[in-house]
């Protein structure tokens, strides 16, 4: 059976601050149907990595396309195709939940006689018919991170990009976000930040380790529960591959091959 097409490809992408280097050399695919944990401590450059693929922020180098365009040439079909839910969700929280997706579709281009449908299956599909009419600010914090994705997938995009998505949230409210993701993950493609590894193992087909920058390792996640001949924890494995990039950094300063599990 061929392999699905992919969608997002990322090569060679540094970015920096300043005298900073945020991220050097990072690449990356993503393929359709698929569910990409990008996995790191805080400070790991997961965020920036996670914005210049969106389109937020400009690469310092590299190349980025997303369902075959050029996100630097073509960034209008590019952008078209991204669904993007930053750390903190871009609410404007004096509006109502519908008439804040409905602008966010407008925004994202849509003809006017397809917002109707697509902001009715969005709030279905997010769980908001029950709070379509009330003000955003007076949401729970689970609530407002559904709003967050909704205004990203309302224009059924191709590519959805999440940074901590379920970041502060009760036991509850990150069951339900998780199952929506999953269910994104099954007809489009999904990547998503996390320092959390119960995130890995209930949602992620595969995961990318950063460190400093750098992606360090990447695997399936069914591989990757393998390392140390599957004896080891989650979260010993990924102590076990930063721990050792740490202490390796001047071998990791070319960018060369990822580490894989055996």
């Amino acid at each position: 059976m061929s392999e699905a097409p992919i969608t997002l490809s990322a090569t060679d992408l540094t970015r920096r601050f300043g005298r900073h280097g945020a991220v050097a050399d990072v690449s990356l695919q993503l393929r359709r149907g698929e569910v990409l944990g990008l996995l790191g401590h805080n400070g790991a450059g997961k965020s920036t990595t996670l914005q210049m693929l969106s389109g937020v922020l400009t690469p310092h180098s590299g190349r980025i396309e997303i369902c075959g365009f050029d996100l630097a040439r073509q960034p209008g079909q590019a952008k078209a195709c991204i669904g993007f839910l930053p750390e903190t969700p871009p609410l404007y929280r004096d509006m109502r939940v519908e008439d804040y997706l409905a602008f966010a579709a407008r925004l994202r281009g849509m003809a006017q006689g397809k917002i109707a449908g697509a902001l009715a299956e969005t709030m279905r599909r997010c769980g908001l018919q029950d709070v379509a009419g009330k003000v955003i600010g007076t949401l729970s914090k689970g609530y407002q991170q559904r709003v967050g994705i909704a205004q990203a997938i309302i224009h059924n995009p191709e590519v959805i990009i999440l940074d901590e998505p379920t970041v502060g949230l009760d036991p509850a409210q990150i069951r339900d976000i998780r199952a929506l993701i999953r269910e994104l993950g099954d007809a489009r493609s999904v990547i998503l930040s996390t320092h959390l590894l119960a995130e890995v193992e209930s949602l992620c087909d595969r995961v990318e380790i950063m460190h400093q920058g750098r992606l360090i390792y990447g695997d399936t996640s069914v591989r990757m529960k393998q390392f140390g001949n599957g004896q080891m924890k989650l979260e010993d494995i990924f102590m076990e591959i930063t721990q050792k990039h740490a202490a390796e950094v001047p071998g990791a300063e070319n960018g060369s091959n990822r580490e894989q599990a055996p």
